[in-house]
């Protein structure tokens, strides 16, 4: 199936310092792609991938769960780490929440995380039907486009296939029971509206958390805020912390 203009992954060779980078559920990694090229731009050594099942059509996601997209983001992790000194994991919503994950399952492996508005808790209260659902209503009405600058669109879908999004509440436990375990220190931007994911994501982090934690308010973004007015402050902010995290400082300074 071909890719939808602009969903492809992207990688960006530079130094020892390496940085992963997630995308949101049904979203693509176009989302990302500006903050990934500010990173390389910087000499990181950057790794975006795509999820499976995103970035074609909403039906490619019906068998996929979040086993697949951990599985995903979890071998990019490891071939970085292969390759870098050091690793840094970002994520927007759902890569967020994976990016927590990966800090939790591999705590060798990566030096810091940076979240912008994760999704770690429910927030829809018929998600838990959606295992009966999925054989009635195969898709619910698309998350997508929650940007407030104008004229900026996002690469993703219109509808949310039911079957999937019956795979979260499994990736959330698993996220939120890994928290305590986290070692790096986490870096977190949250919109101060955002029609997508609510607070009780950040509150529940920050009531788990025993690494060090910074949470910045967004004024001027809603849930995309990596394509939104607030972009360069976390472009800017997340590449501070990781000069600020990095071992060596390699890779950081051009």
């Amino acid at each position: 199936m071909p890719l939808l203009a602009g969903a492809e992954p992207y990688s960006g060779r530079g130094d020892g310092t390496g940085a992963l980078l997630c995308h949101g559920f049904t979203g693509s990694p176009q989302s990302m792609r500006p903050w990934a090229e500010h990173l390389a731009a910087a000499g990181l050594t950057v790794e975006l991938p795509r999820l499976p099942g995103h970035g074609t059509r909403w039906q490619d996601m019906r068998t996929t769960t979040s086993d697949h997209w951990f599985a995903e983001v979890e071998n990019a992790l490891l071939r970085l780490h292969r390759d870098c000194d050091e690793v840094f994991v970002m994520g927007m919503s759902l890569g967020g929440c994976l990016a927590l994950r990966l800090a939790a399952a591999h705590p060798d492996k990566v030096a810091g995380v940076v979240l912008v508005n994760p999704s770690l808790v429910l927030e829809n209260p018929l998600l838990p039907l959606a295992p009966l659902l999925k054989w009635i209503v195969p898709s619910t009405k698309g998350l997508a486009g929650d940007i407030r600058k104008p004229g900026i669109e996002e690469v993703g879908y219109d509808r949310v296939p039911t079957a999937a999004a019956a795979t979260l509440p499994k990736l959330w436990r698993a996220t939120r029971r890994g928290i305590p375990a986290i070692t790096a220190p986490i870096l977190a931007y949250r919109s101060d509206e955002d029609h997508v994911i609510g607070p009780r994501s950040l509150r529940m982090l920050g009531s788990k958390a025993v690494t060090t934690l910074t949470v910045h308010t967004l004024r001027h973004s809603f849930h995309v805020a990596t394509l939104d007015h607030d972009a360069a402050t976390i472009f800017d902010g997340s590449l501070a912390f990781v000069r600020e995290h990095s071992r060596s400082g390699e890779g950081t300074n051009r």
